[in-house]
């Protein structure tokens, strides 16, 4: 009787539908406001864009990938590991301190005097390299041998140290200035200066990989509703195709 019980039990429960799998979705940390908001479905990873390829490139189980700059998707792409990249969305630097700031910054200029506590994304992570950029174009570079350096992974890092008062000021994306409004103070930089800042977002390629429900949610973030919804969160659009 007892064998027949459990029997009985391990043929209803192969009967039943197995637990569908959430999409997990690998997206660079300055979408980690909009995607959440365009569909809580997923399971998400947010990170430096740069970690986040390395973690796909090791067999991590993504789905979907969005970089805040080509390299990382095109990378991926050249590699076999993921569809070809779509830009959906833009973003610009900005200049983030503290609400009350302590370091008496009033624009970026004022980091030429030195002694400041700096945080910028370390180099490879799309912030740090458009940081670095910019600050070239602007023959600013010297500020880095100036200031008090903090080299962070990602661009959550950085705003969170300064929403924190634990950094005078960071290089942050438009959208990040936003998330954290409040707390800190925006301070726009020259549009000559600013880099082409491109995300792209691309289906992981795996064993696997949930294909179907990657390309769902490409098509959702690209579709209307989701540049409505990018577009809320401060993110600039490209042109529709």
């Amino acid at each position: 009787m007892r064998r027949i019980v459990i029997l009985t039990t391990l043929l209803v429960a192969g009967a039943l539908p197995s637990a569908a799998h959430a999409l997990n979705v690998s997206a660079a940390s300055s979408l980690r406001g909009a995607f959440p908001a365009l569909n809580r479905s997923p399971t998400y990873n947010f990170g430096g864009s740069n970690t986040l390829q390395r973690q796909i490139e090791r067999g991590a189980p993504a789905d979907v990938f969005a970089s805040a700059e080509p390299l990382e998707a095109q990378a991926l792409f050249k590699e076999g590991l993921c569809t070809r990249p779509v830009t959906f969305a833009t973003n610009i630097l900005v200049l983030l301190v503290p609400k009350a700031n302590p370091g008496g910054i009033s624009s970026i200029y004022s980091l030429r005097a030195g002694g400041k506590r700096l945080s910028i994304g370390s180099r490879g992570v799309p912030i740090g390299d458009y940081t670095r950029l910019l600050l070239r174009r602007m023959r600013l570079s010297s500020i880095l041998s100036n200031n008090r350096i903090s080299l962070d992974p990602d661009v959550a890092t950085i705003t969170s140290k300064v929403a924190l008062g634990s950094a005078d000021a960071g290089f942050v994306y438009h959208t990040d200035a936003l998330a954290s409004r409040g707390r800190t103070v925006e301070m726009r930089l020259p549009k000559w200066a600013q880099p082409a800042v491109r995300y792209q977002i691309c289906a992981v390629r795996r064993p696997g990989a949930d294909t179907q429900g990657a390309q769902a949610f490409i098509r959702q973030v690209l579709s209307g509703q989701g540049r409505g919804v990018l577009g809320q969160f401060g993110f600039g659009l490209p042109p529709r195709a």
